[in-house]
């Protein structure tokens, strides 16, 4: 969920910021009493409203961002098209109606060499799957068939939707948290600097607590990986769900050395060790857990 996960955060910390300085310079949304006291309720109310807000418009934005910054071309099925593309074409639409999906998702490719594929949209009937020269010139026709089909899971897992619920209720602690911990920054300079100094420290405190809270995100991210690695394995069978895997650790392994940037923000793949800033559990634990291990 790497790259999907990257740009939904990017586009939601964007947002957030954006509709918390307007509503800054705006006045909206007041929750500091006259006698200069935080009313906490008021605060929690402003901060849900932006927080599921920024949220939601980060979901709605997802796949045609994901379009924009990788260069995505979306194939069209009853277009000319190679025979690579007509076969990552049919892979997407087979397993998506054996994952129960009523709307096909749009099917796309990149030019990367990097080995990478990701899944991405506002809804089940409004989603995209993409893969990228450099997988399909990397790995061989199962392998294949085992990454769409875990990009098919998080589709039909409704992922992006619970992500945004998740990110949602992050956003909503940052701003509180952002704005009380701004409250009291103001309590120890000049009463004439204090709106500056509150304005600051909100943008400052906002874009701690968000890459904080990222964390939570990052957490579940990794949660769920091991869910689209068994829904891919109940789609395209157990053998080519940890066929792909090995093929991935294997690439990652070639790559070693290099800079591997590019490859810790894979879709399907993460850096081969997992750590609190993964968005991606280790490829060898996600192979035990297939195989039953």
């Amino acid at each position: 969920m790497g790259k999907r996960i990257f740009y939904f955060l990017l586009t939601n910390v964007l947002v957030l910021l954006t509709i918390s300085i307007i509503f800054s310079l705006t006045g909206a949304g007041r929750y500091i009493n006259s006698d200069g006291s935080l009313n906490l309720v008021a605060l929690l109310i402003f901060s849900a409203i932006i927080g599921f807000t920024g949220s939601f418009i980060s979901l709605a934005m997802s796949r045609w961002m994901a379009k924009r910054m990788m260069n995505v071309r979306v194939l069209d099925p009853n277009g000319a098209l190679t025979a690579d593309e007509q076969s990552v074409v049919e892979k997407v639409h087979r397993l998506s109606r054996a994952a129960g999906l009523t709307h096909m998702p749009e099917v796309g490719i990149y030019d990367s060499p990097e080995v990478n594929a990701f899944a991405t949209g506002p809804s089940k009937k409004k989603s995209l799957v993409a893969v990228s020269t450099g997988l399909l010139y990397e790995m061989d026709d199962d392998a294949v068939e085992g990454v769409i089909a875990h990009e098919v899971a998080h589709v039909a897992n409704g992922d992006m939707v619970t992500m945004t619920l998740l990110q949602g209720v992050v956003n909503t602690f940052v701003v509180f948290l952002s704005r009380v911990a701004a409250w009291i920054a103001t309590r120890f300079v000049k009463e004439e600097l204090a709106p500056i100094v509150h304005f600051i420290a909100v943008v400052v405190f906002q874009i701690v607590f968000s890459i904080l809270g990222s964390l939570v995100v990052f957490a579940y991210s990794r949660h769920r990986e091991f869910h689209a690695d068994r829904g891919g394995a109940d789609l395209a069978g157990k053998d080519k769900m940890v066929h792909a895997l090995r093929m991935l650790k294997d690439y990652t392994g070639r790559m070693k050395g290099n800079d591997d940037t590019a490859i810790a923000t894979l879709k399907i793949n993460n850096k081969k060790k997992s750590s609190i800033f993964s968005t991606h559990p280790d490829l060898d634990v996600r192979i035990s857990r297939l195989e039953g291990k």
